[in-house]
């Protein structure tokens, strides 16, 4: 499974030029089964020199999303696939330092078909993509735009798969072969048969003890992504002590995160200590600074702190402020979006009315900020939530009743009938912490479920 990308920017350099236009081609290694692609707002001036090799111009990327806008969708678009690119630590490195700027660290295995095309089809004068290409007799339409470039990288790099040394060569070129050579004393027979179905896993050692709990929207992908994983030293290890494997298929991914997140408080696994310690690390808080004004703001929770709502990350908390910016006007600056000791960015463009400058008036731009503040309150105190059953004669059920998760269970289709109350007793009780407050408040903000009936 591939993701085949190509970026335009502003400049060569990731650490201080931007990305202004992006396309993902995703591929089986047969053919291309999805396509994304979109310019994006740098936030700064496109240079004349780059706007004439391209042809994107400041104009043209000004209503463009800017990329926190678009982060989740190409962390989904490139989840468990091999990041192909002509040239890819260019592309690579541009996307990571993006992400970087937002507290994540996106990794990927990458995949530069320069390199590729070097040792398959050795001896080529040149290996531009352009060159290449009109050598190979592949067409290349809107050169120097990222769909143009994309295409025809997906185009080079399905000739190359062609080539009878291929398969040494190509991450993921054949899995069956993945799993025959893994030096692990593990069943392979069995792994074969790993479901391709959403819900829980387990990792055990040879002492049969519990080291590793996971979920996944596809068990089998994501259990052989790690015991193929060498990018680490703890992944390493961890692969090195995996003996036996378990899984519980769920259905519902809403019920994966939720028993993922009690099994691990519950087990408390060796290679889960990140989730162990704390899972939501990040939180928004709200104060007001020395002019009166209100300010809204990412920051790490402490101990003694309480934040309006808690997240994974820096890039989550800040991609939902970001957000509410936008809906509510508010300043980037005084929302911890923009350092800056002058007006924010948006202030330029006439996005900010100027509360970063003490030009609008603080009871004023406070207002905007007390409604802003309650997109972060609990929105579903009394819920049943309906979602995808373990099968199609079931429907997986999620209770929360004064605020308060209760727990999860699981119905026949024939429930339609049924008020909340009578399926209250298919409810088996969990406990409730911070972490599932989170994980139901961030997952029914940005996911779709089968039914909400509130009461």
């Amino acid at each position: 499974m591939y993701a085949i990308i190509d970026i335009e920017t502003t400049g060569g350099n990731p650490s201080n030029e931007k990305i202004t236009e992006i396309a993902v081609f995703q591929h089986d290694g047969k053919r291309i089964t999805d396509v994304f692609q979109t310019l994006i707002q740098p936030e700064k001036s496109i240079p004349p020199y780059i706007s004439q090799i391209t042809g994107i111009t400041d104009s043209m990327v000004a209503n463009a999303p800017r990329f926190f806008e678009i982060a989740k969708q190409l962390i989904q678009l490139t989840e468990g696939r091999v990041f192909v690119a002509h040239n890819a630590s260019f592309d690579y490195n541009f996307i990571k330092n993006e992400y970087r700027q937002l507290g994540y660290e996106f990794k990927r295995k990458t995949l530069c078909t320069v390199k590729l095309s070097r040792k398959l089809i050795p001896g080529k004068k040149s290996y531009s993509l352009g060159k290449l290409c009109a050598e190979l007799g592949i067409n290349i339409e809107d050169r120097h735009r990222a769909a143009g470039d994309a295409r025809a990288t997906v185009s080079l790099f399905e000739k190359l798969l062609t080539s009878e040394s291929a398969k040494l060569l190509i991450p993921g070129k054949k899995e069956d072969e993945a799993i025959d050579n893994l030096q692990l004393n593990l069943d392979k027979s069995w792994l074969k048969k790993l479901p391709e179905a959403t819900g829980v896993y387990y990792f055990y050692n040879e002492a049969k003890e519990l080291i590793y709990i996971g979920k996944s929207k596809n068990i089998r992908q994501r259990v052989l992504q790690h015991l193929t994983n060498d990018s680490s030293t703890k992944a390493i290890e961890m692969k090195n002590h995996i003996a036996d494997i378990d899984f519980e298929i769920t259905g519902s991914e809403l019920v994966a995160l939720l028993k993922e997140s009690n099994e691990i408080k519950v087990h408390k696994p060796l290679y889960n200590r990140k989730q162990r310690r704390a899972s939501f690390n990040y939180g928004v808080f709200v104060s007001y600074n020395e002019h009166g004004y209100l300010c809204i703001s990412p920051q790490k929770t402490a101990n003694s702190s309480l934040p309006l709502a808690s997240f994974s990350s820096a890039a989550e908390a800040k991609n939902v402020l970001y957000q509410v910016v936008e809906k509510y006007e508010l300043c980037q600056k005084l929302c911890g979006l923009y350092d800056t000791d002058e007006a924010c960015f948006h202030y330029s463009i006439k996005k900010c009315k100027g509360a970063c400058i003490a030009v609008e008036d603080a009871s004023e731009y406070n207002k905007r900020v007390k409604e802003a503040i309650k997109v972060f309150e609990q929105e579903y105190k009394n819920v049943l939530i309906i979602d995808r059953g373990i099968s199609n004669e079931d429907k997986a059920l999620i209770l929360v009743e004064n605020g308060k998760y209760k727990g999860y269970g699981y119905a026949s289709t024939d429930f339609a009938a049924n008020n909340p109350h009578q399926l209250k007793e298919n409810i088996k009780s969990y406990p409730d912490n911070k972490d599932i407050q989170q994980i139901l408040k961030s997952y029914l903000k940005n996911n779709k479920v089968e039914k909400l009936i509130r009461f």
